[in-house]
């Protein structure tokens, strides 16, 4: 999509002519109350077909055009580019105080809340407006303006149609949704990068959720900030990513400090970003992370709308997000095509992926802008992802088990037979610690070797015990983390004994 930046002369690709027309129909045949929704994914080019429909309404319709953008940086991108197509326009940013010179221009770009207060003030007042384009349409903070513009069309444009606020559903405000091409197409048509997903087992059993429907801050800190969920992150980027340009998304500012003092003791290349950042600090992060090959920027849902930085190679999720439009956005950050890039790493430690199924997977989007109740209703809840999920040894520590042939263990199987012998389940347990005591054994010269081995298989103790728990109905946290450290210590115990028998 970068060709279309900088070429003087505009040319839009046939899927952004198609739902130009489209919308075009639309705008010529309905009435002003009938607003329309404009999907189309992250990369897919919103903000050329929008600039493109503006040159033309004023053109056909001689009526203005108003563009709602919710940050400064995206009225200033999108500025630009209503000028690359020839579309003379005004910023109203907190400067402009009053509109002496309104007649001079058919297209004004103006963010939510300067553009509010101004109207408020009775300091401006718009005339002759007949569209209202609005960027990033799921976001609420758009509603309050539409009071002011009844006599005009909005055309809102988003990668998702569901409503930041469960409470208010787009469908509210929208009479229609206009559907734009695929991800999975896009991809297809060499549009955008192919996403390489890799995923990584995490327990979010300690996560909250906030009154906005996702995980609380607070609690992704505790979860993420330890030094288990650090050590996890740094084996992902190592075993993916090494070396590649790394954004990194994180659910708290302390999270993402964490991150950095962790990579940067590592001797990597890592800054860190979040919105206390000032204007200038932000600029020089991100021309340091747009300049250097094998940059990781650690940041805080600061960089999903309005940043555009094809060079990056590798998304790292250090977060989980009940979020649609989130997970989305933060993949896509990593989505932007280049003569010498194809695809990009995403590594999912939120069971992201999970709970909403592969980025370029086909999404009903009629269903939910129609039905978002149910949709948001029937994501996956982390009980039922975890329950699902499968432990699988990484390579690098299935070679320090080499000498077995057989590692696996499968705790439900496991638990079916001992049910049905009428046994007692912790028995289940105790066949568990024999079975890792004993590659334990196979794979080492002595007792201690074998006791460093034991250590390794802490996460799929973890896993194990999490298993066992469900099996048996007790799934709270202190009773799992007792049966873990029962588990270790058994598992020590039984390694001893078994080099004892050997003396």
């Amino acid at each position: 999509m970068e060709q279309q930046k900088n070429t003087t002369e505009k040319t839009l690709y046939d899927y952004q002519i198609d739902d130009l027309n489209t919308i075009f129909e639309h705008l010529e045949s309905s009435s002003a109350a009938d607003n329309i929704l404009y999907q189309l994914p992250t990369g897919g080019g919103k903000t050329v077909v929008f600039s493109e429909i503006t040159k033309r309404y004023i053109s056909q319709m001689k009526k203005k055009v108003v563009v709602l953008t919710h940050r400064i940086e995206l009225s200033t991108q999108t500025s630009k580019m209503l000028g690359g197509f020839g579309v003379k326009n005004k910023i109203i940013n907190s400067e402009v105080k009053v509109l002496d010179d309104q007649d001079e221009y058919m297209c004004f770009v103006a963010m939510v809340e300067t553009l509010n207060n101004r109207l408020q003030e009775n300091a401006i007042a718009l005339k002759n407006v007949g569209l209202v384009i609005i960027d990033e349409a799921h976001y609420n903070s758009f509603r309050k303006l539409f009071k002011y513009f009844e006599e005009a069309t909005i055309l809102g444009v988003t990668a998702t149609p569901l409503s930041s606020n469960i409470k208010l559903p787009m469908k509210d405000n929208y009479k229609k949704l206009i559907i734009g091409e695929s991800i999975g197409s896009l991809i297809e048509k060499k549009f955008l990068a192919k996403a390489e997903v890799y995923n990584y087992d995490v327990g979010l059993q300690s996560l909250k959720l906030g009154i906005n429907g996702d995980y609380t801050v607070k609690s992704s800190d505790e979860l993420y900030g330890n030094q288990s969920m650090l050590g996890k992150l740094m084996t992902a980027y190592n075993e993916v990513a090494k070396g590649t340009k790394t954004l990194i998304f994180n659910n708290g500012i302390n999270t993402s400090r964490y991150v950095y003092d962790t990579f940067k003791k590592a001797g990597y290349n890592i800054r860190h970003l979040d919105n206390k950042n000032s204007a200038a600090e932000r600029k020089e992060i991100l021309q340091w992370f747009h300049e250097t090959p094998d940059a990781i920027l650690s940041s805080v849902s600061i960089l999903t709308t309005g940043f555009d930085e094809p060079t990056v190679e590798t998304i790292i999720l250090n977060r989980a997000t009940r979020s649609l439009t989130l997970y989305f956005q933060m993949i896509g950050r990593g989505s932007r095509v280049l003569p010498n890039k194809e695809s990009f790493n995403v590594i999912d430690l939120g069971n992201n992926v999970a709970r909403f199924g592969m980025w370029e997977a086909p999404v009903d989007w009629q269903e939910i802008f129609h039905f978002p109740d149910f949709y948001l209703e029937n994501i996956k809840n982390d009980e039922d992802i975890e329950r699902e999920f499968v432990y699988e040894m990484p390579a690098a520590l299935r070679k320090k088990f080499s000498k077995s042939t057989e590692i696996k263990y499968d705790i439900k199987e496991e638990y079916k037979k001992v049910f049905a012998q009428g046994l007692k389940s912790k028995i289940v347990l105790e066949r568990s610690i024999e079975q890792h005591a004993k590659i334990c054994v196979e794979n080492s010269e002595d007792v201690f070797d074998a006791r460093i081995l034991a250590k390794e298989l802490k996460e799929e103790i973890a896993f194990r015990v999490r298993q066992y728990s469900y099996c048996i109905m007790n799934n709270t946290k202190n009773y799992k983390e007792w049966l873990e450290e029962d588990y270790e210590r058994k598992l020590r115990l039984n390694i001893s004994q078994k080099f004892a028998a050997r003396m």
